[in-house]
């Protein structure tokens, strides 16, 4: 784990303005990444709790902040805002106006009932880039469903090809893997978009769905319907394009996930099974004579699997992948998160970043991605106090006088 250290002078995205007028995930999960590589980001929460995040997941000393929310709320100041009222509508416009991005995810229209939509803004900011993501998109017949990951790992595709067959269908990981595949999708649309404002001084909008980014993972599954009228069913711990391909439980309990998805890391994995006496004399070589083509495995799913389900379990996890690597099987280990913390190659690549914090001691969260070779993202602190840069914000870049700023307190605008 690494210690968090100051941003750089330059990074990529210095000089950068970010709205995060989002909550929950997708939206401020693509603000966090554009704040990790220099990106200003400016959280804009209801004055009344703020972002719904601040409560989600598991509690901490601060009323306020959850892990989840030290987590994802990285890199931001929290100014607190009623977009609802009209002096708040106004704030938010001059904000708008002195930066590049916005990051929001109200139902379809919502921002344009309150006249701070794109067309309402452009006049002020030609250049300012709209990431925004909902449910279901801006356009079409369900724009106005609401929507969140897991209804959208339904909704796109992936829940139905997860689990076993016959058995009720699962969330595959993460119940909101939905919602950070669709951040890395805002990432890439706002990269793009900051580039063709470089070379038009436009901006635009980029208006993505959380069903749109699960569908758009999964592989060959369309073309295989339109083609054949195939529809692909749940696989289980495996796939219908290759086997043996999947997860296979180990002598300790534990479990091991291997990779064939050719003839010669089949052959490969043969070899494995016959230099361990425990699989029995020639095993993988009679499995290899047998099975030797994809296609003719594939037809023997079953038995393919069960001769290794076998041999793997013959072996204790750690001796079974010390197998698999001298024969340049590509297995992994499936890791908990206490095999994570004590992996020696998540430490070699600084996957996790040790923060301490005057009021809450030691707190560990993943590190910045990706990786760049001279311009690394950084983490200058975790997620902050609700409203902790109202001053900072608007008294400093809007010029908001102090007694105006205790006005707008008052009357519950901030």
């Amino acid at each position: 784990m690494t210690g968090a250290a100051k941003l750089p002078p330059k990074l990529p995205l210095s000089g950068i303005r970010a709205l995060d007028v989002s909550t929950f995930i997708a939206a401020p999960y693509a603000a966090g990444i554009l704040g990790e590589f220099g990106a200003e980001v400016i959280k804009v929460e209801r004055p009344d709790g703020g972002d719904p995040m601040r409560q989600f997941g598991t509690p901490t000393q601060r009323s306020d902040s959850t892990l989840a929310w030290l987590s994802e709320g990285r890199n931001k100041k929290s100014v607190t805002l009623d977009l609802k009222h009209p002096e708040g509508q106004e704030l938010f416009r001059q904000l708008a106006a002195q930066s590049d991005v916005i990051c929001e995810n109200f139902r379809p229209g919502t921002l344009e009932k309150w006249n701070l939509g794109p067309a309402d803004l452009e006049a002020d900011n030609e250049g300012l880039i709209w990431f925004r993501v909902t449910g279901y998109g801006q356009t079409g017949p369900y724009k106005d469903r609401p929507g969140f990951a897991r209804v959208a790992h339904g909704v796109g595709g992936l829940t139905h090809l997860s689990g076993f067959p016959g058995e009720t269908p699962v969330t595959p990981g993460s119940t909101s893997l939905g919602d950070y595949i669709s951040g890395l999708f805002g990432v890439i649309g706002v990269m793009m978009a900051l580039r063709h404002r470089d070379a038009t001084g436009q901006g635009q909008v980029i208006d993505l769905a959380l069903f749109e980014s699960v569908f758009r993972m999964l592989d060959e599954i369309a073309p295989r319907y339109a083609r054949e009228g195939t529809i692909r069913e749940p696989e289980g711990a495996g796939t219908v394009n290759a086997c043996p391909h999947g997860h296979f439980p180990t002598g300790d309990g534990k479990w091991i996930a291997i990779a064939c998805t050719t003839d010669k890391m089949f052959e490969r994995l043969c070899k494995a099974m016959d230099q361990d006496a425990g699989a029995g004399a020639a095993a993988g070589a009679g499995l290899l004579e047998a099975y030797g083509q994809q296609a003719t495995r594939l037809a023997a799913r079953d038995v393919v699997n069960d001769v290794v389900n076998r041999w793997t379990a013959s072996l204790d996890r750690d001796a079974l992948m010390q197998v698999c690597l001298d024969c340049e099987v590509p297995a992994g280990p499936i890791n908990t998160i206490a095999d994570i913390f004590d992996d020696p190659h998540f430490k070699a690549r600084n996957v996790l970043t040790s923060m301490m914090l005057e009021d809450l001691g030691e707190i560990v969260v993943p590190s910045p991605l990706p990786k760049l070779s001279k311009t690394p993202g950084q983490i200058t602190h975790l997620g902050p106090r609700l409203g902790q840069h109202n001053d900072e914000v608007y008294g400093g870049l809007l010029g908001v006088s102090a007694v105006a700023l205790e006005k707008l307190k008052a009357e519950g605008v901030i």
